[in-house]
């Protein structure tokens, strides 16, 4: 889609339905992402900080579900131009009938063969996001998609990763385990619904039935709980990739927000 035709949909009501599945999402994802809206809040502001001064910046949302993160970043930078990339065609639905006024989805698997190409940019990244989802590629496919980033980054362009970045020392990896199950049960969000309910209370919607019958055919990102690699072990592959500052800015529990500045 030409940038001139942005935003990719005028309308700005979405339907009653997509409201709801919505907040459900939210509300399970909060118990999986300690302090999640603080550390959406963090790459908000790294992004904001690194896109300063841009007319209308780049931005794509690697794994972006329904678009969680990329309608907190539409709405801190309104003039922003945001491609939300997710492989799940309901959970890409749910983002177009919620913010399509202001993100663009596209379905492609991060990682596989011409997964760029189907961003369609037109020029290169200023920020590259993501929330809870390159905790999954293995090591080796996720040192080509950080290459893949390095490339239609601009200099000065940044990789910022919200994540479960477990501490390489397992006495550490047990205690920050600990300080997320303490805050998760201060704030209650360990009572919310949880993955595995959502997607069953889903596959009872008859509206989703088409839905759910592609999402069994498309290429499904890697299963379980994911590579198991530590901050230190991104910010290697990182470094490999061509990025020149890397590090984490923030962190609670297993939560980190991991820049990479190319």
């Amino acid at each position: 889609m030409p940038e001139s035709a942005w935003p990719p949909s005028a309308d700005p009501h979405p339907p009653a339905w997509s409201i709801d599945w919505v907040e459900r999402w939210e509300r399970q994802q909060e118990r999986y992402a300690v302090d999640r809206e603080e550390r959406f809040t963090v790459i908000a502001d790294v992004v904001e900080r690194v896109t300063d001064g841009q007319q209308c910046p780049l931005l794509v949302d690697l794994g972006s579900g329904p678009g969680s993160l990329s309608a907190r970043l539409a709405a801190r930078l309104p003039r922003a131009r945001i491609i939300a990339a997710d492989v799940d065609p309901l959970l890409l639905e749910l983002g177009r009938a919620q913010h399509a006024e202001a993100v663009r989805f596209v379905e492609v698997l991060i990682g596989r063969p011409g997964w760029i190409e189907a961003l369609g940019l037109e020029r290169p990244l200023d920020a590259a996001v993501s929330s809870t989802a390159l905790h999954y590629p293995r090591p080796e496919r996720l040192r080509e998609i950080y290459r893949d980033l390095a490339g239609v980054l601009r200099p000065g362009g940044v990789l910022v990763n919200g994540d479960h970045l477990v501490p390489e020392d397992p006495v550490l990896a047990g205690l920050a385990e600990l300080v997320g199950r303490r805050h998760a049960g201060r704030h209650g969000v360990d009572e919310a619904e949880d993955w595995t309910t959502w997607w069953a209370e889903a596959g009872r919607n008859p509206a989703f039935a088409d839905l759910l019958s592609a999402r069994e055919l498309r290429p499904a990102p890697a299963a379980g709980d994911g590579n198991g690699l530590s901050a230190a072990q991104h910010e290697q592959l990182l470094r490999e990739a061509g990025f020149r500052h890397v590090g984490p800015v923030w962190q609670y529990g297993n939560s980190c927000v991991l820049v990479a500045v190319r």
